[in-house]
């Protein structure tokens, strides 16, 4: 495993890193995340993320104990949490958001399920057009100088949003965000490598990049329709599964998907590993999290790191080109 500094930031985060969307509370439990948790460190990894509003909270707790009975030193690893959609079916206003309330009351509830004192990394989620950049700017410098929270940063913010948030922070001597977690990958790139480019530059913003795999297309699974045992069949993912495959729009991104097979197989690897390996040729990457609801699935993916010198320059421009 190598490691990565997170932007300008001192904190060095493993290159590939682990996450819970979707899967846990949903597929995986508390003994299959320990069995997970064991594999990512055995390879490394020393980052795992999650968020208040992965499963309502309990996507949180699953980690929180996962860790707990691996029994790691606290200073080998760093954990996440993100606040914005609340962890409540039918939230009050104030248990959403981006409000100084919500903020640190979301974190104190965070450290609670997730077992921990601090959190190395606290995201906001989503923009909030309902709160003034500043106040939650004040809200995150707040749990810095109290020591709840090392590292703070965005998600999903458009650039604009980001460098506000920067030159707010300068303007008032308060913690600036250190990091952006957006959506990267063969099929989605032109946030991170257009919009953001001037971000990376001035402010040096880290980044904890996820979905790797384009929510599983990058697999090739989806090319012949929904697999039951995938997540696009999950109730509660409808959206996903007309995303993938059902829409105009899916059935494009499907044809991408099947030039870029040819490619893999070239190399003899899977569209998968290929994939991954592909995220980390970007510089601006600090860490690419990887998901997984089976300890082989985790395993194969972790092998990307093997394929990166072999994307050439004229294997990129193939890519590129499909």
């Amino acid at each position: 495993m190598n490691y990565r500094n997170l932007g300008r930031a001192g904190l060095k985060l493993s290159e590939l890193s682990f996450g819970s969307w979707v899967t846990f509370n949903k597929q995986v439990d508390a003994g299959l995340a320990e069995r997970m948790f064991g594999t990512c460190f055995d390879a490394g990894i020393n980052f795992f993320d999650n968020a208040e509003g992965y499963e309502r909270g309990q996507s949180e707790i699953v980690m929180g104990k996962a860790l707990k009975a691996l029994g790691r030193p606290r200073d080998a690893y760093c954990v996440s949490s993100k606040v914005f959609f609340g962890a409540h079916e039918n939230p009050m206003p104030t248990q959403v958001g981006l409000s100084r309330k919500h903020v640190t009351e979301a974190c104190h509830q965070a450290l609670e399920r997730l077992q921990v004192d601090y959190l190395d990394l606290y995201f906001c989620h989503r923009a909030d057009p309902d709160t003034p950049i500043g106040e939650t700017v004040w809200a995150m410098h707040n749990l810095v100088t109290q020591g709840k929270v090392l590292y703070w940063g965005t998600s999903e913010w458009a650039a604009e949003e980001i460098a506000e948030a920067c030159d707010f922070a300068a303007a008032n001597h308060l913690t600036p965000p250190s990091m952006e977690q957006p959506q990267y990958n063969l099929l989605d790139r032109r946030r991170f490598e257009v919009e953001y480019a001037p971000i990376f530059e001035k402010y040096g913003i880290g980044t904890t990049t996820w979905s790797p795999l384009a929510s599983g297309a990058l697999t090739g699974k989806y090319l012949d329709g929904i697999p039951t045992d995938s997540r696009a069949a999950l109730p509660g993912y409808e959206w996903l599964r007309e995303r993938m495959v059902e829409s105009e729009r899916g059935q494009e991104r499907m044809e991408r998907v099947r030039k870029l097979l040819p490619i893999a197989e070239e190399l003899g690897t899977s569209l998968s590993k290929l994939a991954i390996a592909w995220c980390l040729l970007n510089p601006n990457v600090s860490t690419v999290i990887l998901g997984a609801s089976r300890v082989e699935q985790l395993e194969e993916n972790l092998a990307a790191l093997d394929l990166v010198p072999q994307l050439t320059e004229e294997v990129q421009a193939r890519l590129r080109a499909a």
